[in-house]
């Protein structure tokens, strides 16, 4: 694939705009990123997708390959739909309806096939981010759930302001479960976020976490089993 290099134009606001490329050719990224560099963006890349899936949060747009080696470029943007509202562009070879309708409807925000020329996914993710930005900014950072507040940051929760201990993997559940209050999250999909392991089986794991949770929680109402889905958090 090849970026041909164009005239810097002007760069408003790009210096702020973190993009994390995930795609599985050194050959694409080492051409593209220090293009995207040379034009503003802090751009940084990563080679599957569970690296991209660890450092989603920390970006403000992705640049999504779908042929990655550890898991299905759709598949990833769902799961990232699933934990933030980071903005999504799908750049791939694959130029099929069925990809783009797959890719889209996973959550991507539009879709870009390779090979492509800089200024015109310059153009789109300008047009991307500018969509994204019209919307309310909901900073999650912090979360707060009724008397319960998480805080990514600093990773502490607290319940009426008291702190609650937690192992690490307790506090990424939770977290993931907080960030969308009242929605159900499968147990692929926390398999997917919380561990990076959508294949494996969760068997008891993720149950005796949850047993966990709660028990620390102290009370089970936080977190709601729906039988045959998955977990849900909702209010004490």
């Amino acid at each position: 694939m090849t970026y041909a290099p164009t005239r810097p134009t002007e760069r408003t606001d790009r210096e702020a705009l973190r993009v994390l490329a995930a795609d599985s050719s050194t050959q694409d990224a080492d051409l593209l990123v220090p293009e995207l560099r040379r034009h503003g963006f802090r751009t940084e890349h990563v080679r599957t997708g569970a690296e991209a899936l660890r450092h989603c949060r920390k970006a403000d747009l992705l640049l999504v390959d779908l042929d990655l080696p550890d898991r299905d470029g759709v598949e990833l943007c769902r799961s990232i739909r699933a934990v933030c509202d980071v903005a999504i562009i799908v750049v791939t070879a694959r130029d099929t309806e069925l990809d783009r309708v797959l890719s889209l409807r996973a959550g991507a925000d539009d879709y870009v096939v390779k090979p492509c020329g800089l200024a015109e996914l310059i153009a789109r993710i300008e047009a991307v981010m500018r969509r994204v930005r019209l919307q309310p900014s909901v900073p999650d950072d912090v979360i707060s759930v009724g008397s319960l507040r998480i805080d990514h940051r600093t990773r502490e929760i607290l319940m009426d302001g008291r702190r609650i201990e937690v192992t690490r993997k307790e506090f990424d559940l939770l977290y993931l479960l907080a960030s969308r209050p009242g929605n159900v999250f499968s147990r692929r999909q926390i398999m997917a976020q919380v561990w990076s392991d959508p294949r494996s089986k969760p068997g008891r794991t993720i149950d005796t976490h949850i047993s966990s949770l709660r028990g620390k929680l102290g009370c089970s109402q936080w977190i709601t089993t729906v039988r045959g889905v998955g977990f849900r958090l909702g209010l004490a």
